[in-house]
């Protein structure tokens, strides 16, 4: 009888059950050798510098085939400080400061801390965005990964009962990822330029809490990319103005100096609340989903 063949079946085997079959060959000093590898088996290979851009290729690749499988079309993204606690540890710092320097920035840090409720609250808002007709996800939250404002993100959607979004990065500290990203969606990176398109690929409102070197960094390229056309206009979110970025940042003494235009200022919306944050969501899109 002739067999049968099912047009849809694959001609070639799968890579992985080459990979299979490559485990199991007999020992010989031929086979034990690395240049025997496959050499998508080879770490030694994958590691080399000439490899790189197979590296950065990979980690652009691999979150985003599980974000495809996982439905997620857009994103919430919120960046901030990894060194800010929530309010009753802040005041724990505080209780505990002993010299001057330590009981000053306690008390900065009191006065920043009520905005990790914000975070939370606006990632629980933002959870609740309905799945469309194509069962694609919305708004779903993305943050670094890492503590302060980043886990209050992710805390608000996961308590919410909704997935959220962590991308972490190879740090000697602060970058073990927070308990509340859906594991499924939890990244690490190794090329910070990589994690940064990820952050924007998807992104349709990004918040940005106080923060240090790294949230500077991530919010100034949100705003380059925009002010120069390589990014579509999205909300860009600025949290907490009075108490921390008229200390450290003066964008209206950049727009004096000529460095910059008067009407780049309009691409910060300041906000104080996550209500503030999410009524600027709904005007941009002319949707609002409340709960």
């Amino acid at each position: 009888m002739t067999e049968k063949h099912d047009p849809k079946k694959r001609v070639f085997p799968t890579s992985k059950s080459d990979a299979e079959a490559a485990a199991h060959v007999p020992s010989s000093p031929q086979t034990e050798s690395e240049a025997y590898k496959l050499a998508f088996q080879d770490n030694q290979l994958m590691l080399r510098d000439e490899l790189r851009p197979v590296r950065l290729q990979l980690e652009l690749m691999k979150p985003e085939l599980l974000m495809q499988e996982a439905n997620i079309a857009s994103t919430f993204v919120m960046y901030g400080s990894a060194r800010v606690p929530e309010p009753a540890k802040a005041q724990e710092m505080l209780d505990k400061a002993k010299t001057d320097w330590d009981r000053k920035v306690a008390e900065r840090m009191v006065a920043k801390a009520h905005l990790y409720d914000e975070a939370y609250k606006l990632a629980q808002i933002a959870s609740t965005y309905p799945v469309d007709a194509n069962g694609d996800r919305h708004f779903v939250v993305t943050s670094g990964g890492g503590p302060s404002f980043m886990e209050a993100a992710n805390r608000g959607a996961h308590e919410a009962g909704k997935e959220s979004i962590g991308l972490n990065i190879v740090l000697p500290h602060e970058q073990l990822p927070n308990g509340y990203i859906t594991p499924d969606l939890s990244f690490q990176f190794h090329y910070f330029a990589i994690r940064k398109m990820h952050f924007l690929i998807r992104a349709r409102a990004v918040a940005v809490f106080p923060g240090g070197f790294g949230t500077f960094d991530e919010l100034f390229e949100l705003l380059t990319l925009i002010q120069t056309g390589k990014m579509h206009h999205v909300p860009v979110l600025v949290f907490g103005k009075k108490e921390f970025w008229d200390r450290v940042l003066d964008l209206d003494a950049l727009a004096m100096e000529g460095t910059i235009s008067k009407k780049d200022l309009d691409l910060i919306t300041w906000v104080e609340t996550a209500e503030e944050a999410w009524a600027e969501v709904c005007k941009t899109y002319e949707v609002c989903h409340h709960p």
